[in-house]
């Protein structure tokens, strides 16, 4: 269970943390975030801004574990990206993990979950995969960022997740501007998508194209009451998605 976020010395450190770093660099925020948090994995979706966070680590760290999520339903164009940026980084930490093929074949054999139960079919295919996988791990580093919209707008550089691991997020202060600067700095592949107005990239079937004036994550889950896939905190709460998969495939 989650500590108590006024009384435990968890809470006080995230405060502590987040007071000395909230000025400094993203590089700066990354070095502690690989060298003070214990064994720590860079969580990436090899998206719309990902190339930074892992060109970044790749000069700090090369051997940090970097956790890619294939949810089998994922852009022909990220799985390439992934596979590109994995050579041209010299990633040779990347561990890609999925969806238990069990469960895919019972909960949704036809590949249609995401239309009846959006939430369930992220807990499937991402969040219950990701939970496994950090398994052993005292922290995770994730790319995101305030500017993507609203419910991310007071998103710290520390926090904690909900089995009390640190859980970093360097670039929180960036704005596309400056992905953008940093891209052309040092000579870095876009995601493919980018360019035809995807600037937040999930799932094929759950992810549209942004209008100019919308905020950067507007095309996911397009039309349905959801702002998350339930990997991250919404408004700094941990909410549960769905049941447990194991709870739904016994009612099933």
């Amino acid at each position: 269970m989650p500590l108590d976020a006024e009384e435990s010395p968890l809470s006080t450190r995230l405060g502590a943390l987040n007071k000395q770093y909230e000025t400094q660099s993203a590089p700066d925020i990354l070095e502690k975030a690989l060298t003070g948090f214990g064994r720590t994995a860079l969580v990436s979706s090899f998206g719309a801004d990902a190339v930074v966070l892992l060109h970044m680590v790749a000069g700090i760290a090369p051997q940090t574990p970097i956790l890619f999520i294939d949810t089998m339903m994922l852009f022909p164009e990220t799985l390439a990206y992934q596979r590109y940026l994995a050579q041209r980084l010299n990633l040779t930490n990347l561990r890609i993990i999925g969806p238990d093929q069990a469960y895919l074949a019972c909960l949704d054999p036809s590949d249609s979950l995401h239309q009846r139960d959006p939430n369930a079919c992220c807990a499937l295919r991402k969040t219950k995969p990701l939970a496994k996988a950090l398994l052993g791990f005292d922290s995770w580093i994730t790319g995101r960022k305030r500017f993507q919209s609203t419910s991310r707008a007071d998103l710290k550089i520390f926090e904690s997740d909900d089995q009390n691991r640190f859980k970093i997020n360097p670039l929180a202060g960036w704005i596309a501007k400056d992905l953008q600067a940093y891209r052309l700095r040092h000579d870095l592949p876009a995601h493919p998508l980018l360019a035809k107005g995807y600037p937040s990239i999930g799932c094929a079937p759950c992810t549209t194209s942004v209008q100019p004036g919308e905020e950067a994550r507007a095309g996911r889950w397009r039309g349905v009451v959801k702002i998350e896939c339930g990997i991250h905190f919404i408004n700094g709460q941990a909410k549960p998605l769905s049941p447990p998969i194991e709870e739904k495939k016994e009612k099933a």
